[in-house]
């Protein structure tokens, strides 16, 4: 894997079967992280902190729930809410927006994966990990027409298959991840 000294974001959606590769990587990570990690996942409206407080057992790293214009820090790691899309104002500042569901899906992947290619640019990875339907696959495009990074996770190790597979076959990737390689290769940032 090439060096990415200069990576100033990472952003992971997930849907369907992801939980576990989070958990498996905040739990592998050391406990200070050079840059902000953003957590784009598929839930029920109705679903509360209780994610941020499952994840936080795992970790020493602030897992926060973002809040409309919550700043950007680094050696954090943050969750979208449930029912809110995630847009960068800038590449500090973060806001929530309700308008409608993108891919059946409120927050959705594609809105922030583009929002974060359009003010990182170069600078941003975005992680595409276990799912049942396509958000995310236009997001990446996205991140690597402005030339950020794209990993997928190997269709071969996640529970629902559809989204990682059809990544693969849509997009110029750089990286094949899988649940057990996601924190190195985050640490080697």
């Amino acid at each position: 894997m090439k060096s990415q000294k200069n990576t100033e974001l990472i952003v992971i959606g997930g849907s369907a079967g992801s939980l576990q590769v989070i958990i498996e990587m905040i739990k592998n990570l050391d406990d200070k992280i050079p840059i902000p990690i953003l957590l784009v996942i598929h839930r029920k409206a109705q679903s509360g902190d209780i994610l941020r407080t499952l994840l936080q057992q795992f970790t020493r790293i602030p897992v926060v729930e973002v809040e409309d214009k919550t700043e950007l820090k680094d050696n954090t790691i943050y969750i979208v809410p449930a029912d809110y899309h995630l847009l960068f104002e800038n590449n500090k500042n973060m806001s929530l927006d309700s308008s409608e569901k993108m891919n059946y899906s409120r927050p959705s992947i594609d809105v922030t994966f583009r929002s974060a290619a359009e003010i990182y640019g170069e600078y941003v990875i975005g992680v595409l990990l276990s799912g049942a339907n396509a958000d995310g696959v236009e997001g990446l495009s996205y991140i690597k027409k402005h030339n950020g990074k794209v990993w997928i996770q190997d269709p071969e190790t996640a529970e629902v298959d559809y989204m990682p597979r059809h990544a693969i076959e849509e997009i110029d990737y750089d990286l094949i991840i899988t649940p057990g390689t996601l924190a190195s290769y985050i640490k080697q940032l």
